[in-house]
């Protein structure tokens, strides 16, 4: 509160105290507060808005707001017989200065979120505790402070029959957090939905951005970037947040683990910055840092680039960002698109191709010396070309258009201090064997019969067994094999005969990949089968 207005406050209370005839006290003037705790009870000083300023043998004055009741004046009269009893007016913030000497605020600790395969349900219990004292902005800093540590990709706040349940998304994995009363989160969603701008009623699914920062109990300062999904469920409103946990210097080429192959490929597509470039994979498999990354990468003086998303992620210096949000997203980016190749680009970012229109207005756009990227959704580069061919049709200039489809998953790195190895049975061996016989030409084809397996191990800093995540890779480029498939009657085009055709002209496919970082010791094989159909 600042000086000024406390000064105001004060002289508008000793107005009120003249006009109905009562001492007044300035109690920001006092140099000493004695608390009387024997007086009054904790009850009746919240309650009746009554503090006792001063008292001896003979007398008791009572600090009064202009809310307290004349009821309240007569019994405490008539209740200290034996002293003499007199009021005095008190402005409100004098009341709560007085209020909080006799019940200071309760210290809240935070306490950092350790995950764990044991004592789920104690860690749980405790932040559920915690949680359930603090104001609702104070939760989502809390949950985004301990998101950062942790490096999770998503907080979930999911409503159940008895409450809310939060999990954290850490390294592709969801952990239980904590849970909140169901009035508790009433709160927590209504500064969500204010910070996010979505509203709480509707019947539809919404997305909002939460870009500010708060500030803890504890005095610490917590800034707050997420992208927010809501959805209506038979007990609530449901939110998942994406958090934005990346700084500018992780959106590198350089950082995104390609191998030497896979960089060879991007950098083949830098050089000659034309045509069309999907990043395929479902949510949460690091789509989004692929494109800002070679965004990034292809920012310079020479180049207009251009971005259509939905919400805009990460700010570029340099790059000219669009949102694309509410009905426009919904009926996809085509207008926004036709509407910026007349801005003269050079390379376009496309958030997500939803449907038809926006397929196409990105192919033509492609086609006529831009190099548009995007993200579209299906389970691998080739399963990802049928699709764009049932949206658009056979088309052999479409075809030709697209430079590389590069399908991606994220999956858990093995932490190299308690890793376990072991030697694989007969049946696995067989099945691996399998597998690396169709790996092409070009890439290492591992001796199955002498290998060495790892799987997750166990310790006291890591109880999970892995640390971090990496990605499995697999880059479709339009070669002429395939081009001749696409050329076929639509009716034999199938996603496997792409894909065959893919891999004969030099295509690694995401289980290849995986099986590799397998057998390279990087990975377990439990965790590459968590992610990738086999």
């Amino acid at each position: 509160m600042s000086d000024d207005f406390r000064r105001d406050e004060e002289q508008q209370t000793e107005k009120r105290s003249r006009l109905i005839g009562m001492q007044y006290i300035d109690t920001s003037l006092l140099d000493e507060k004695p608390l009387y705790p024997e007086i009054l009870s904790p009850d009746e000083i919240k309650n009746l808005k009554i503090i006792p300023i001063r008292v001896d043998r003979s007398n008791i004055l009572f600090g009064i707001t202009t809310s307290t009741s004349k009821q309240t004046l007569t019994d405490l009269t008539n209740r200290f017989t034996d002293q003499r009893v007199s009021f005095a007016i008190i402005s409100d913030s004098g009341y709560r200065d007085y209020y909080k000497l006799y019940f200071p605020e309760k210290k809240i600790v935070y306490q950092d979120i350790k995950l764990s395969s044991e004592n789920t349900q104690q860690l749980v219990q405790t932040i559920s505790a915690t949680l359930s004292t603090v104001k609702s902005d104070d939760i989502l800093a809390y949950l985004v402070q301990q998101a950062y540590t942790l490096k999770a990709s998503d907080i979930h706040l999911e409503n159940q029959k008895d409450g809310l349940r939060i999990r954290f998304r850490v390294d592709g994995v969801l952990h239980s957090i904590a849970n909140l009363s169901t009035e508790k989160y009433r709160q927590v969603i209504s500064s969500i939905a204010i910070a996010a701008n979505v509203s709480t009623q509707d019947p539809e699914p919404q997305s909002g951005h939460i870009n500010r920062s708060y500030t803890l109990a504890t005095g610490e300062t917590v800034n707050v970037n997420l992208r927010v999904e809501v959805v209506p469920t038979a007990y609530g409103q449901d939110v998942v947040m994406r958090v934005f946990n990346t700084t500018m210097e992780m959106l590198d080429l350089n950082k995104l683990g390609l191998s030497d192959k896979e960089r060879s490929v991007v950098d083949d597509i830098i050089r000659h910055p034309t045509g069309l470039v999907l990043v395929v994979g479902p949510t949460g498999s690091g789509k989004t840092t692929t494109l800002y990354s070679l965004i990034n990468t292809l920012n310079n003086d020479e180049r207009k680039i251009l971005t259509l998303e939905d919400p805009i992620e990460y700010l570029i210096n340099g790059i000219v960002q669009i949102p694309v949000a509410g009905d426009q997203s919904k009926s996809g980016f085509a207008d926004k698109l036709r509407a910026v190749l007349r801005l003269d680009p050079d390379v376009i970012m496309v958030g997500e191709i939803r449907d038809q229109d926006t397929a196409k207005t990105s192919l033509q756009a492609a086609l006529t010396g831009h190099l548009v990227m995007s993200t579209f959704h299906a389970s691998s580069s080739s399963a990802a070309l049928t699709r764009m061919v049932d949206m658009i049709g056979i088309n052999p200039l479409f075809a030709s258009a697209i430079r590389l489809i590069m399908a991606q998953r994220l999956i858990r790195r093995l932490d190299d201090r308690s890793k376990i190895g072991y030697k694989p049975d007969e049946n696995l061996k067989s099945h691996l064997k399998l597998i690396i016989s169709k790996i092409p030409d070009g890439y290492p084809k591992p001796d199955v019969d002498n290998i060495t397996l790892y799987r997750a191990g166990q310790s006291a800093e890591n109880p999970f067994g892995y640390s971090g995540q990496l990605a499995l890779r697999e880059q479709l480029r339009m070669t002429k094999s395939v081009q001749q498939v696409l050329k076929m009657d639509p009716s034999q085009i199938t996603t496997e005969l792409i894909e065959e055709k893919a891999i004969e002209d030099g295509m690694l496919t995401m289980l290849q990949d995986g099986i590799l970082k397998v057998c390279s010791g990087i990975t377990s094989i439990e965790e590459v089968y968590r992610v990738v159909d086999y």
